[in-house]
């Protein structure tokens, strides 16, 4: 059997699409993890002694039909995202050349499989690399204004991905990329599915791209990027000011888990800089600067989107109503909590590690933080959620003492800000 699928290799350049189409779905099925036949893939990608790595025929293979039409385009996708959890693959799909086709891709509105291009970008940035090729990417853009999409990414063409029409005249301009995926992101989240694709702004939700930000912020340098102002129109360097982490925080109770869960695992991760908590916490009525950066942005306002996946339909007295935030006042008796257990946790960890410093311990405590969690420990039902909530109460609960007077200081709670080392692995926390 194997001999007979590395006969159908060869096939994937042949000149006719419809023999290209069919010796990819049948070797598409042996791209999963598990299947018997999945080694013909990653064969001879490993290197030999001091040799390095080499790409083969059937990746870059994979890597071209990617651009092919609809149907053998969406195949070659789907092999490379289920190939893609392997290492071996990693450093060909994250090459200049193919990220920068990716991300384009991606970008492009009218670009049909964009949603399987988001899948394959989560994976790569699984590994740190990927991570740090994205971050210094710039990719070509072509500015549209008068288009209902406004920016042309020139190397997103493809059989799937259409170029304007007629085609701008303009020369391309090298503008960086991660800004221009946010917006993307937020775009796509006011797609509706339902409907047609054929009329939609956008033709994918880019729901991943949730959790590509979430793996780009477990690095100090990603958790920078998020927490430093910036121009909130990418193409636009005059324009003002704002924090790219204030563009995502609202998604936290998004009805797609991938999005929601994302976004949370960012704001977590961006979490752990406590230089960054002042900008995280405060009013966007407030301007704050997140050192090293000199320039100011507006708050990103950040609780009231940790709080209300905590918050049930509970009814407050009016003292503890006044504390709230004003999108947690006065709550509907139909609200619900979080379903996910790993997400409350989640955001029960990013009040954690709020807690580190005296400024966010008494922010914390003014916004009715413990207001909100003494309620979801009444409902909780997982034992793990239900220890950090006990922990954040002693921390927003107990006496401060005169060693914790100053901003500075760092309580213990787990992962990178510890000052001394927990013992309960069940305690840490960790970046996602």
């Amino acid at each position: 059997m194997e001999a007979q699928l590395k006969e159908l290799i060869p096939f994937l350049r042949d000149k006719n699409p419809q023999v290209r189409q069919i010796a990819l779905s049948n070797l598409l099925g042996q791209t999963p993890e598990g299947s018997p036949h999945r080694n013909i893939f990653y064969h001879g990608l490993g290197g030999a002694g001091l040799q390095k790595p080499k790409e083969t025929d059937i990746i870059r293979d994979l890597k071209l039909l990617c651009r092919d039409q609809l149907a053998v385009a969406h195949d070659a996708f789907r092999a490379l995202v289920n190939l893609s959890d392997s290492p071996l693959l990693v450093p060909f799909l994250s090459e200049p050349a193919f990220l920068t086709f990716l991300v384009s891709y991606i970008l492009n509105a009218d670009s049909i499989l964009a949603d399987l291009a988001s899948m394959l970008l989560s994976n790569l940035t699984a590994s740190s690399s990927p991570c740090a090729a994205l971050l210094a990417l710039k990719v070509p853009i072509i500015k549209i204004p008068s288009s209902p999409n406004p920016l042309f990414p020139t190397q997103s063409r493809s059989g799937t991905s259409s170029a304007p029409v007629p085609h701008p005249s303009e020369e391309p301009q090298d503008i960086l990329a991660l800004p221009l995926l946010i917006d993307a992101f937020v775009e796509g989240a006011s797609i509706d599915p339902s409907e047609d694709r054929s009329s939609r702004k956008r033709k994918g939700e880019l729901h991943f791209l949730a959790s590509v930000f979430a793996n780009i912020s477990t690095s100090p340098a990603g958790r920078t990027f998020f927490v430093t102002s910036r121009p909130m129109d990418p193409l636009n360097p005059n324009s003002t000011n704002e924090y790219p982490l204030s563009k995502i925080v609202v998604f936290t109770e998004h009805q797609d888990t991938i999005r929601r869960g994302g976004v949370a695992s960012t704001l977590k991760n961006c979490a752990f800089s406590s230089q960054a908590h002042r900008a995280i916490l405060s009013s966007d009525t407030e301007a704050v600067v997140v050192p090293p950066s000199t320039l100011f942005a507006p708050g990103i306002d950040a609780l009231p989107y940790i709080l209300l996946p905590l918050a049930g339909p509970e009814e407050l007295d009016l003292e503890d109503q006044e504390k709230l935030p004003s999108a947690l006042q006065f709550l509907p008796s139909t609200k619900k909590r979080e379903a996910d257990s790993v997400l409350r946790l989640t955001h029960i960890e990013t009040l954690l590690l709020l807690c580190t410093t005296r400024w966010g311990r008494d922010y914390l405590r003014d916004h009715g933080v413990y207001e909100i969690v003494r309620g979801a420990h009444m409902e909780e039902t997982v034992d793990k959620v239900s220890e950090h909530i006990e922990r954040l109460v002693q921390l927003l609960k107990g006496d401060e003492g005169v060693g914790t007077a100053y901003e500075s200081d760092v309580v213990r709670v787990g992962g990178q800000e510890e000052e001394e080392e927990d013992d309960d692995e069940d305690n840490r926390i960790e970046e996602v």
